[in-house]
């Protein structure tokens, strides 16, 4: 199968590699003329360019651009693209993209491969990034049904673990698991760096081990995605961070009041219940 690929960054260019080895043809696309023939001698990608007409013979294409460029994308496809020729996106909101796309595309699916690592860009492409991680496709009502199908075979084809929600519910449920996370994590950044006394602030740095690079990773991530997260998926968040609050406003009393035995149980019950949500899984999004 010939497959397009738009946007060789992290994700774009791991999915390149693995299609590849399963003995497609990849055609990449970059804004950057660097990028395309990094991609090449990397291995991600057959060819290469900065033309979205080298794009017009392929029969998937994934659109792993920044969420803000999807939309616009599929608009620049249009003129270009055989009718039959399915397109599907790897964005981490899916609400504000599916419906319209699939109206300008008919053959459009919604994806969210739910895999990546702290870096961003081509460098920090990994092989087998998808294996037995969850790939979330979002398929509504007027979705084509041999569209949808061809891409879960590819996404199978990754070894990835297959969803399949609509829109809303995966913006909902990403909010709570990766979109929260950022803000917190860039929140309590942000709270270190408030400290008033110069002397507190060194030692905090100083002293910073495992405990803070692992809460504080996602908050230090790539800053345009993470505005894009709470833009596009505005409503769910913040859902989300009134949640959160309120369970920080709870802990806030519970140590104010000394209710220690409170303070246990949360601490108890969020041990036991960890691992229905990581399942032995290190992910990443």
């Amino acid at each position: 199968m010939k497959i397009g690929i738009v946007g060789i960054g992290l994700i774009g260019a791991s999915l390149g590699w693995d299609l590849r080895q399963l003995g497609h043809e990849v055609v990449g696309v970059s804004r950057q003329q660097q990028t395309c023939e990094i991609a090449i001698g990397k291995g991600v990608c057959d060819r290469a360019s900065c033309e979205l007409a080298s794009l017009k013979d392929t029969e998937v294409i994934f659109i792993c651009t920044p969420i803000a460029a999807i939309l616009p994308m599929v608009v620049q496809l249009v003129p270009l693209l055989d009718p039959q020729t399915i397109i599907t996106d790897a964005g981490s909101v899916k609400g504000a993209i599916v419906d319209r796309a699939t109206e300008i595309w008919p053959n459009f699916v919604g994806g969210h491969p739910m895999a990546g690592n702290s870096e961003s860009g081509i460098a920090a492409f990994e092989k087998g990034l998808f294996a037995d991680r969850p790939y979330v496709l979002t398929p509504t009502p007027i979705t084509v049904p041999s569209a949808l199908d061809t891409v879960e075979a590819l996404v199978r084809s990754l070894d990835a673990v297959i969803y399949h929600t609509t829109p809303d519910r995966h913006d909902l449920a990403v909010a709570w698991i990766s979109h929260l996370p950022v803000m917190v994590s860039g929140s309590l950044i942000g709270a270190c760096l408030a400290q008033a006394d110069p002397t507190i602030l060194d030692l905090a740095k100083k002293f910073a081990s495992t405990g803070f690079r692992d809460t504080s990773r996602v908050g230090a991530g790539n800053p345009e995605m993470g505005m894009m997260m709470a833009q596009y998926n505005r409503d769910a968040l913040l859902k989300a961070l009134h949640g959160y609050r309120d369970r920080l406003d709870s802990v806030i009393n519970s140590i104010e009041q000394n209710e220690w035995t409170e303070i246990k149980d949360l601490l108890t019950n969020n041990q036991a219940a960890r691992p229905e949500f990581l399942d032995s899984k290190d992910i990443h999004d």
